[in-house]
């Protein structure tokens, strides 16, 4: 087997992170085509199939997922060094992974998170595929579901709620366009709602869930959104009812050996205090 660099392996697992050439093209600025063709030299390298392409996406193969989790093992341990390093000089980092919406709504209310006075510093892993905290590749993540891997902490947060939104002042001429993640890149329940309910319908699609609610503002169409997305802006009104068929519980979660470290403890009573105080705005009871 030839001697295969390290940068390969990132490549390789950015692209099973986000399910497909365009979301590892968003996360590492090559071009989709670029990123074919690295994959397609390194399964030569490796000499087995790491991926199943198809028309929605790619997936890993069960020798993917293996050579995956090995390298979340390598990324993991480098994370923990470079982290040591840096809690030597006195400014530890927490890693914190959630989805678009929840980044938007901590970003929007950030001192709820971290004050002038912490020492520590956050990073931020924004993406609809979840993280993995059994190899640390985070300190604490948000999910959707309950998580089943016996080393991790969890605590429920409560209910969120989707449901579709238009720009209130939108021309009644678009009544019948819908705005959509591509079918490459709607990885959540919410992101694929427009492509299994309204296909026929669909007149605009973007990479980035982010850009939706731009477009909605626009006027463009009707999108799909959190609830405590839509139901915060007044330019935006609810279309129909909620989906109730989308509404799920929501979980934050970290490894059982780092919870009791005191930077990462904070943070995670500081947001488990807000998404909890604002629990009837994610449950879509504040229309």
């Amino acid at each position: 087997m030839k001697n295969i660099n390290w940068d390969a392996y990132e490549l390789f697992m950015q692209v099973a992170r986000h399910g497909g050439l365009s979301g590892g093209a968003v996360a590492t600025g090559l071009s989709p085509a670029t990123i074919g063709r690295r994959m397609l030299d390194l399964e030569e390298a490796i000499g087995r199939p790491l991926f199943l392409r198809s028309r929605t996406g790619y997936r890993l193969t069960a020798e993917g997922s293996a050579l995956f989790a090995q390298i979340l093992e390598m990324e993991g341990a480098a994370r923990r060094i470079e982290s040591w390093k840096r809690e030597g000089t006195g400014s530890p980092l927490v890693r914190v992974a959630c989805g678009t919406w929840l980044a938007w709504m901590f970003a929007r209310n950030f001192s709820a998170v971290r004050t002038e006075q912490d020492r520590f510093r956050l990073d931020f892993y924004i993406a609809e595929r979840r993280a993995s905290l059994a190899h640390r590749e985070s300190d604490i993540g948000i999910r959707a579901f309950e998580p089943q891997e016996p080393n991790l902490a969890a605590i429920k947060l409560g209910e969120v709620a989707y449901a579709a939104y238009r720009a209130r002042s939108a021309h009644p001429s678009i009544a019948d366009r819908w705005l959509a993640v591509s079918e490459e890149d709607a990885i959540s329940a919410y992101l694929r709602w427009p492509h299994e309910n309204r296909a026929d319908q669909v007149a605009v699609t973007v990479n980035r869930p982010r850009s939706l609610r731009d477009l909605a503002l626009a006027g463009a169409g009707t999108a799909v959104l959190p609830c405590f997305v839509g139901d915060q802006d007044m330019r935006l009104e609810r279309v129909g009812e909620e989906i109730a068929g989308l509404r799920h519980s929501q979980w934050t979660v970290m490894n059982n050996d780092d919870r009791h470290r005191r930077e990462i403890r904070t943070v995670v009573d500081r947001m488990v205090k807000f998404i909890k105080g604002h629990a009837e705005l994610f449950a879509g009871r504040r229309p």
